[in-house]
């Protein structure tokens, strides 16, 4: 609990940081010309500065600074752009054009500082000129930032520092669930590791716009994947949720996530998207933990505490969740699942090792030893051992099989003289055999149970005088 707590206070104490005022803009025609930008025909936008699929032209008029630090005019948006103060150029992002072929893309930020001899006391005029055509793709907000800040504008080096640490985080626990994937072959431990390296990859996506001054164009690419991301996040949670705590009801939530979190893609605005994504498919993971919190499950509490705490923050914070809080709680999330499985496995291990030494009292019974755990099988009841790669299959009695973590060579060593090795690929119980049959150029082996085993022609002549012999000894027709 207390956990929770310091997590809340941290959030809030982020959420007091100040932010930028936008200035009044009217958009103009316009033309360059020697002396500075030519407008005529001013009109105020009324709703926000749009220069998708056009060129742009507008002014506004800021107020002179009160104090004698230097400023910068802070763009940031897809579009090139170039800037105007008082007439005088400011600077060049790219090379606004009026057509897709005329424009050279900018960066995604600029930043143009500006001469303390360039302002005036009263009546200054900025204006900017604007076009882009090589977005990708059309954004509700394409403009992010078009003000005036003292420079050089102060770094949230705190919020990158968390970002980066809670990304650290989620990549040693992809790696450890990925680990455990390998060792044990648990579905779940591959949800996790999943869900774990897609939060961190978006934590390194996401921190990009301040480390790396990246062309406007690949912002739309930017922005898809972190909604893909997060999109992918919320359907691995329901996903683990639900095969956590309701197995019964695990297809249908999956395929209710895959709908309405890829519904989300439809929403206006990138960050909208991402942030209900994430919000969705918390709120659907929610169901399962409190069907594990009824059934008493191990685990289920906390989880569902974890899960009203992700909402709550959402819903107070809706500012935070795409850039920071998501990270955090998914890292606080991810880690004490996989120290709980590394605990886990190794109570499993133990248990091995007492199975085994339970089993070299028992020489009738086979260990076999699989993801699931350690089995004690009689061997009579084994119809045939048949080889698969790194492992074996063991049929046994009544239609069963089992999968065992062992080499036919080596395993054949181990099972008494009534087991003969028919096939490069294949052991027979002759305990369990019936009559062998030649089928075209192939011959086959039958037994009480099963599909009947295939016999090479090198190995027949020992199955048949084995059968021979069974059948002087206990009357089996050859």
């Amino acid at each position: 609990m207390w956990r929770i707590l310091t997590l809340t206070i941290f959030l809030a104490s982020l959420a007091t940081a100040a932010s930028a005022q936008d200035l009044s803009w009217e958009a103009c025609h316009g033309v360059a010309s020697p002396v500075g930008p030519v407008l005529s025909d001013c009109r105020p936008v009324r709703d926000f500065v749009d220069p998708q699929g056009r060129e742009l032209w507008v002014r506004a008029t800021p107020g002179a600074p009160a104090d004698t630090q230097p400023y910068a005019l802070y763009v940031a948006g897809v579009a090139a752009s170039e800037a105007w103060l008082n007439g005088q150029p400011l600077g060049v992002n790219g090379r606004p054009g009026g057509q897709a072929r005329n424009e050279t893309p900018g960066r995604y930020q600029a930043v143009f500082p500006i001469r303390e001899t360039l302002w005036r006391s009263a009546d200054n005029v900025l204006v900017l000129h604007l076009s882009s055509f090589h977005g990708g793709l059309r954004f509700a907000r394409p403009m992010s930032a078009m003000f005036v800040l003292p420079y050089p504008y102060p770094q949230r080096t705190a919020l990158l520092a968390v970002t980066f640490v809670a990304a650290g985080a989620l990549l040693a626990a992809a790696f450890g669930f990925g680990v455990i994937h390998a060792l044990r072959r648990t579905g779940s431990s591959l949800v996790l590791a999943a869900m774990s390296g897609v939060a961190a990859l978006q934590a390194v996506i996401e921190s990009l716009r301040p480390l790396f001054d990246y062309p406007y164009p690949l912002h739309a690419w930017r922005m898809s994947a972190i909604w893909g991301l997060a999109a992918a996040f919320g359907i691995l949670l329901v996903a683990y949720a639900a095969a956590r705590f309701w197995p019964r009801a695990r297809s249908v939530l999956i395929g209710l996530a895959i709908g309405v979190v890829g519904a989300t893609v439809l929403l206006p605005g990138f960050d909208n998207k991402t942030v209900w994504a994430l919000i969705l498919g918390v709120t659907l993971a929610a169901p399962p933990a409190v069907a594990g919190v009824r059934g008493n499950m191990a685990g289920a509490r906390p989880t569902l505490a974890y899960l009203a705490l992700f909402l709550a923050l959402a819903l107070v914070f809706p500012e935070w969740l795409a850039d920071l809080s998501y990270f955090v709680l998914a890292a606080g999330l991810l880690l004490p699942l996989l120290m709980v499985e590394v605990v886990r496995l190794g109570r499993e291990d133990r248990g091995r090792e007492a199975a085994l030494t339970l089993a070299a009292s028992l020489p009738d019974r086979l260990t076999v030893a699989s993801a699931r755990g350690v089995e004690l099988v009689p061997i009579d009841d084994i119809l045939a051992v048949v080889g698969a790669d790194d492992y074996v299959e063991l049929r046994l009695v009544g239609g069963r099989s089992l999968l065992h973590a062992a080499r036919l060579d080596g395993l054949q060593s181990q099972l008494p003289q009534t087991f003969l090795r028919v096939h490069r690929s294949v052991i027979a119980n002759l305990s369990h055999a019936r009559r062998l049959e030649r089928d075209s150029e192939r011959w086959r082996l039958h037994l009480s149970q099963g599909a009947p085993l295939p016999v090479s022609r090198s190995r027949q002549p020992a199955l048949r005088e084995a059968l021979n012999d069974a059948s002087r000894t206990e009357g089996l027709p050859a």
